[in-house]
């Protein structure tokens, strides 16, 4: 239940990042699932291994490099999604930060 819940907040803080910003678009709720759910199985099957492969960097860079990681799954995910799309890379680290920022606090509110 709560996983279920989880999920439907996650598409809600998408759509509050696309109405905040203007690179940013998504189609409809169903279309904010859907990107909801594909964001969450890239940050969970895909960056573990990117997050691995790019240690050096991100330990040069003071883990800053894990924000250029999250913007690229972003982007990704918006390019390969019909109802969901970014506008640039710099978007896409806007609506990554953004985005990470909503479901945080929306993620807070449910009783765990």
């Amino acid at each position: 239940m709560t996983l279920l819940l989880v999920w439907l907040l996650n598409a809600v803080a998408l759509l509050i990042v696309a109405y905040l910003l203007p690179g940013i678009a998504v189609a409809s709720f169903g279309s904010a699932l859907i990107a909801a759910l594909v964001l969450g199985l890239l940050n969970s099957l895909v960056k573990p291994v990117l997050v691995l492969l790019t240690l050096p960097i991100t330990i040069v860079t003071l883990g800053l490099f894990l924000i250029v990681l999250n913007a690229l799954l972003f982007w990704f995910a918006g390019s390969i999604l019909k109802g969901f799309q970014v506008n640039g890379f710099w978007w896409a680290v806007a609506g990554a930060l953004l985005y990470s920022l909503i479901s945080g606090v929306l993620s807070s509110i449910i009783p765990s």
